[in-house]
């Protein structure tokens, strides 16, 4: 089943036109991407994926360059820019030296990545020394300060869009740790006051400043000489910097192609609880479905996006209708016509608000209850004063009293019981893993569950049922294959990230495809360890016995009692035909579908297919 991850989640209520929605879809991400090109980061190797030594300047073009290709399929909408300093060449808006923001042409300085950009960029390494150069920025006896015109200039590139619909980052990459450390005492102080004061300044305007370093073979990189205090980084958080930023780094080395949403209010709701006491909550989808991109039409020249407009023609006339169509509904030999709005206003049956009606014990929930998607529900303050102190007050209780509310849920087209689940924030190293909150688990109606339907129910006493020492045996090889500590967010979906690879490789003219690795393939390695071995060999005895011989029971169908009632049945009913004369004189065409299967069931033949199949697959037993 094909879904849209925009439509799953996405409220009976939501109104593509409303101001609300539209403010929280525009919001995107800026990013300039600082890469330090002093001769120190050609200089200084260190061991790459391949175990070659590799430079740092590679390692933060490589990072930036796979950044680009994974932004295209994971936030299409976000804007970059590139921006090298300590460069023998300048190129930017203020015309400060040391400073060459990289682009390419039809493209603005801060825009979304183009196929043409990464293109080029790919192959910087190869033109940079030629057109670009590696130099020094900050020298004694100079008042050039690279860094502080790097910091300028990208914060000058920020300024587009605003801080309410945008978050704005700037992404430094540099192996040296002081960078006034050549300079006497004097002027040290003041360049490093006059940069702190810039970094400052981009920090009032919404600016976050975040630092990618590379340490050198040598010495380890030490953040606290002075970046500590341009990024603002004191106590444990400066402790625990260094190994968060590796990761990070490791991270974009080796980024997933994959989608990223903006969590954002599906909707805001009013929660009715008891008495006149109503709070405000607000919902969000925690997880959404990946599927491939819708199709673009493009036009054949431009190669533009097209936009489709749809026309009423009149038939009588031929002349374009400009009002709107009316709707209508046959009555009494009389047309009655109405208002799409008044359309919409008869199909209100509710007034989309959440009412609470009780609590019942979280062992009455039951697993299969849960019918769709359930919705994470969060308090607001926003036009309800107090709501986050009663959500606490009633989220705490339900915790406490393992208990969970029932509620109604009165949408605009579908209102039905619903279940609130509270929810424990759950921490790991000081990050927070699971927020804290309410799942609304849509309730299904008493029409939605169905009892099992015993296929055969006449055989339900000659059914094997498995032992005590089976099931044991079962328990052992499951404990021994179990994943501990299983998400669904370790694995990657490897039809869509070979879906994404193709795409990269068109949109980029690479000879070859990028290769994906398919995680979700059995760990053969795993399976051959000697305690999984073990427990496998003990469950096949349990259940064949030490006599089974697998290699001769290879490709023979074990049919239970009812698979042989069936296929007595079936034997018997072809009987009931002359089938060699009927394909002697043609007349297999003049029999029915199931007619034709009776002598596919009765000789172990496939039944899929049509007519014309079936009856070529019997002659071709047939021998005719």
């Amino acid at each position: 089943m094909d879904l849209d991850p925009e439509d799953v989640f996405k409220d009976e209520e939501d109104d593509l036109d409303n101001e609300f929605f539209q403010q929280s879809e525009s919001s995107k991400e800026y990013v300039v991407y600082l890469v330090d090109a002093s001769p120190k980061m050609f200089n200084t190797t260190c061991a790459g994926n391949d175990q070659k030594d590799e430079t740092h300047f590679h390692t933060a073009v490589s990072c930036v360059a796979g950044s680009l290709k994974t932004q295209i399929i994971s936030r299409s909408y976000d804007e970059v820019a590139i921006c090298f300093f300590n460069t023998r060449e300048k190129k930017n808006l203020q015309d400060l030296n040391g400073v060459f923001v990289f682009n390419v042409a039809e493209r603005e300085h801060l825009d979304r990545p183009t196929a043409r950009l990464i293109k080029e960029f790919d192959c910087i390494e190869e033109s940079f020394m030629r057109e670009i150069g590696s130099q020094y920025g900050i020298v004694p006896g100079s008042r050039e300060n690279s860094l502080y015109s790097a910091l300028w200039v990208a914060q000058a590139l920020l300024r587009k869009g605003s801080i309410k619909t945008a978050d704005k980052r700037i992404l430094l990459f540099t192996n040296e740790d002081d960078p006034f450390g050549s300079l006497q005492d004097a002027a040290k102080k003041d360049m490093t006051r006059t940069t702190l004061q810039r970094a400052k300044d981009a920090q009032d305007l919404g600016i976050s400043i975040e630092l990618l370093p590379l340490s050198r073979p040598d010495s380890e990189f030490n953040v606290s000489t002075f970046y500590a205090d341009l990024i603002g980084l004191d106590g444990e958080d400066l402790a625990q910097f260094m190994p968060s930023a590796s990761q990070k780094l490791e991270d974009m080395k080796d980024q997933l192609r994959k989608r990223m949403f903006t969590k954002r209010v599906v909707r805001r709701i009013e929660f009715q609880i008891a008495n006149g006491l109503s709070i405000e909550l607000n919902t969000y989808a925690l997880i959404r479905p990946t599927v491939p991109g819708a199709i673009t039409w493009l036009d054949s020249v431009t190669n533009h996006p097209l936009k489709t407009e749809r026309s009423l023609i009149c038939e009588d006339t031929g002349a374009l209708i400009q009002e709107p169509p009316k709707l209508f509904q046959p009555y009494r030999n009389e047309n009655v016509k109405f208002l799409p709005v008044e359309i919409a206003e008869i199909k209100r049956i509710s007034p989309g608000k959440l009412r609470l009606l009780g609590f019942k014990p979280l062992s009455c929930l039951k697993d299969y209850y849960n019918l769709r998607p359930s919705t994470f529900v969060y308090p607001s303050d926003q036009e309800v004063v107090g709501s986050t102190c009663i959500f606490i007050a009633l989220h705490r209780s339900m915790l406490k009293h393992n208990r969970f509310a029932v509620a109604y849920y009165g949408a605009s087209y579908h209102p039905q019981l619903v279940a609130l689940v509270a929810q424990d924030e759950i921490t790991s190293a000081g990050a927070q893993m699971e927020p804290p909150g309410m799942h609304m688990i849509y309730l299904p109606y008493a029409d939605d569950i169905r009892d099992d339907e015993e296929i055969f129910p006449d055989t339900e006493e000659d059914a094997p049922r498995a032992d005590e020492d089976q099931i044991q045996k079962a328990a052992a090889l499951i404990k021994r294959i179990y994943v501990k500590d299983f998400s669904a967010f370790q694995f990657a979906n490897p039809a869509l990230q070979r879906h994404y690879a193709v795409l990269q490789a068109l949109a980029l003219a690479e000879d070859d495809i990028p290769e994906t690795i398919d995680e979700t393939a059995p760990d053969e390695e795993g399976l051959t360890r000697p305690a999984v071995v073990r427990a496998a060999e003990a469950f096949k005895h349990s259940v064949y016995g030490d006599s089974y011989d697998e290699e001769s029971d290879m490709g023979k169908e074990k049919m239970s009692e009812a698979s042989r009632k069936r296929k007595a049945i079936a034997e018997n009913a072809a009987k009931d035909y002359d089938w060699g004369n009927l394909a002697d004189k043609g007349q297999l065409k003049n029999l029915t579908v199931g007619d034709l299967k009776v002598y596919l069931n009765a000789h172990n033949l496939t039944v899929s297919g049509k007519k014309e199949a079936l009856i070529s697959r019997i002659l071709t037993h047939m021998g005719k």
